[in-house]
């Protein structure tokens, strides 16, 4: 236990490590959560959270370390609250749609921790990839102040609330005269675009892409029926198009379950404005094929990632989907993975960058 004579120094680096200790273990969480081993996938996350808790409880700090301390203790706040709901979800009987809905805090956490992203360098560096937290030049030109202007987190709508509105992430180094990667990234079923997003900003933010969630104008993604949904991504395109400097040869569609079955139905489109596809865990019928276009599906590039232990949509589906569409023309990357199950993970997207950028 942390001594409650610290200097309010020692207590913001103890509060902020402590914090970011437990939105690791919640990424972990998050990427491996299954209905199957849930109570081991908890056990091996282990109690990070106490520390939190107890550094959360240090009396309120005087200027200027006072205008950390709301950004952190509701980040705080929201990293227990989903701890609190995943070992609930423990109880007898073990219930998985309460340990999914204690990871909806998770987001909101990050939400409110990014604003310090510029500020407490240990935070900066959270927000990278792992892979390159050690880059000492990739950190300092996220410190300088102020950032770019119209960059960092972004939502257009009025209502942020309102499935019309838009989460954009474009990254605080963003300069005009250098073209941007595009990154489209669609949640699944019942998911918004506010809370998906966070799966990809480390992604975006440490290579330079400009990052863009949407949220389905229905309850999911317009997989059957009348599709509102692609003349809805192609208007927001246009806007970004307008707004900041693209690439236009790396414009990728992705997406997560739901999301990834859209990725394939709206992407195959003949008139679709996006150059690169990239489907997780998604649902796969042969009939996808088949409606496409040759000229649509000729060299397409297409990365398709499916978890071996995947409960909703089996493994098959994407083993049929890669056979498919390398039948027909497409240029497809497939990877498996072992350890995955109908879940989605921040490695997901560094991999799928490494291909769009290649």
């Amino acid at each position: 236990m942390a001594p409650m004579n610290t200097s309010t120094v020692e207590q913001v680096e103890q509060l902020t490590a402590a914090l970011l200790r437990t939105l690791d273990a919640l990424g972990f969480i998050t990427r491996h959560l299954s209905p199957l081993g849930y109570a081991q996938q908890l056990a091996r996350a282990g109690e990070p959270d106490a520390d939190l808790r107890i550094a959360r409880a240090f009396p309120d700090w005087d200027d200027p370390y006072s205008a950390l301390r709301p950004l952190l203790d509701a980040s705080s706040d929201q990293a227990l609250a989903a701890f609190d709901g995943l070992r609930e979800a423990l109880a007898p009987p073990e219930d998985m749609t309460r340990a999914y809905k204690a990871l909806r805090h998770v987001p909101r956490a990050l939400e409110a921790l990014y604003p310090l992203a510029g500020i407490i360098p240990s935070v900066n560096r959270f927000f990278l990839e792992p892979a390159h937290r050690s880059d000492q030049q990739l950190q300092a030109r996220f410190m300088k102040q102020p950032p770019s202007p119209e960059t960092g987190l972004m939502c257009f709508g009025d209502d942020p609330h309102a499935r019309t509105s838009v989460w954009v992430y474009v990254p605080e180094t963003y300069a005009a005269d250098k073209p941007h990667p595009v990154i489209f990234a669609l949640h699944g079923g019942s998911g918004r675009g506010r809370a998906f997003i966070w799966s990809w900003l480390a992604a975006a933010r440490t290579r330079g892409a400009i990052l863009v969630a949407p949220t389905s104008l229905g309850q999911t993604w317009a997989i059957q029926g009348a599709d509102q949904d692609t003349p809805h991504l192609a208007h927001i395109l246009n806007f970004i198009r307008n707004r900041w400097t693209i690439d236009p040869t790396r414009i990728l569609l992705t997406g997560m379950s739901d999301g990834g079955t859209f990725t394939y139905t709206s992407g195959l489109e003949r008139a679709s404005p996006f150059t690169h596809l990239a489907p997780v865990a998604a649902a796969f019928h042969p009939m996808l094929v088949q409606m496409a276009s040759e000229a649509r599906l000729n060299a397409l590039p297409i990365h398709i990632i499916h978890g071996a232990r995947d409960w909703m949509f089996p493994i098959d589906m994407a083993r049929d989907a890669h056979r498919h569409f390398s039948g027909a023309g497409a240029s497809v990357a497939y990877r498996e993975l072992d350890d995955l199950s109908h879940s989605y993970g921040a490695d997901l997207s560094s991999m799928i960058m490494d291909w769009l950028l290649a």
